[in-house]
């Protein structure tokens, strides 16, 4: 038996009009998104707030209070007290003052200001001046010393291996009673030709003292010292 399709029930004679009817709709929904608005949710919508009045928070300002040092306890007001005596009244206190006369049984020392000076004043030229012993003459003396300082001096060793040398002045004084003191350097040249010249000097002898005016005084010399290689 064969089987006929009903015009009325066959569908496929509709699929333009439907595929059609879609296209339709599918534009008119598209249409109808593009013209709906969208509005973004606003303040308002959380609750108006016009009519709240909202009040200035004030932070109190907090202020550091100065700590002020304790005041000093006041000072004690000294009162002087003043005793009032009547005149006939007698006073213990009373300064005595002695007599300070002088009768003849006072002795009085005066100090020679000449001889103070001659005790710390130093000759170097004086009326006799010290001598050397065995010397009688300055012209003696200087040569004696010149021929001890060439008969005991001794050249450093550390001097003569660097090859130091050169001339050293010494300056000492003869003392009242002819001892050698104050031995000084005026212009040195080494440390160790130095300590050789003061070591030589200090080793003289002692000298007869020198005299102005009949007294010994102090006489200073000056002594040059060729320290030289030979």
């Amino acid at each position: 038996m064969e089987l006929k399709k009903n015009e009325n029930s066959n569908l496929e004679s509709k699929k333009s009009v439907f595929l059609l009817a879609g296209f339709v709709i599918v534009l008119s929904i598209i249409l109808l998104a593009f013209e709906w608005s969208t509005s973004t949710s606003r303040a308002g919508d959380l609750g108006d707030l016009g009519d709240i009045n909202i009040e200035d928070e004030i932070i109190p300002v907090t202020r550091v209070e100065e700590v002020k040092p304790p005041e000093a306890p006041p000072r004690p007001q000294i009162t002087e007290i003043l005793n009032i005596v009547e005149d006939d009244v007698e006073i213990e206190d009373e300064i005595e003052i002695e007599d300070s006369e002088s009768d003849e049984n006072t002795e009085i020392q005066i100090m020679d200001q000449d001889e103070e000076e001659e005790e710390a004043q130093i000759f170097f030229i004086a009326e006799d001046m010290p001598l050397f012993p065995g010397c009688a003459t300055k012209e003696e003396t200087d040569a004696a010393i010149q021929k001890f300082i060439r008969e005991n001096i001794k050249y450093p060793e550390i001097a003569r291996e660097n090859g130091i040398q050169g001339r050293v002045f010494v300056s000492f004084v003869v003392s009242k009673t002819g001892k050698i003191t104050d031995v000084k350097i005026l212009r040195g040249v080494d440390a160790a030709l130095d300590q050789e010249a003061i070591r030589v000097i200090s080793s003289l002898p002692s000298f007869t003292p020198g005299k102005q005016r009949g007294k010994p005084v102090r006489v200073g010399y000056n002594v040059p010292i060729n320290f030289k290689l030979g």
